[in-house]
């Protein structure tokens, strides 16, 4: 398995994966078919599909399956900031050299951004000084 960086992180999951993570961590240790349902108010995905992707989150370490009842359960390995946060240095390693600031201009030179949420940043700011 290629790491990144010198610390022990799981193998990075795919968008679909994350999908399945975001279930998990939302809903807590659940079975295919849960997560396959839930999927399904999104769009509509094959119950087969998601057992193959689960299953490959399991060989991955990603997740682990309790099999001690009818049903296997799945959890997650990690928790969801632990791995948000990898994914996020990933990306601002990539693509904006480890540089936080660049990012945080990137996103607040977005027209999305809304006064509120910029306060809100003025606010975080200020409460980490």
């Amino acid at each position: 398995m290629k790491s990144n960086s010198s610390e022990n992180s799981l193998p990075e999951p795919t968008k679909a994966e994350l999908e399945i993570l975001q279930i998990l961590w939302e809903f807590g240790p659940s079975t295919v078919r849960f997560v396959n349902d839930k999927l399904n108010e999104q769009k509509e995905v094959i119950y087969t599909s998601t057992l193959k992707q689960m299953q490959i989150l399991t060989e991955k370490g990603i997740l682990t399956r309790d099999e001690s009842q009818m049903k296997h359960i799945y959890i997650p390995v990690e928790a969801e900031e632990k791995t948000k946060g990898q994914l996020l240095n990933r990306f601002v390693n990539t693509l904006y050299k480890g540089s936080a600031s660049q990012l945080m201009m990137q996103i607040l030179g977005n027209e999305k951004t809304s006064k509120e949420e910029i306060e809100e940043i003025k606010k975080l700011l200020n409460d980490m000084n």
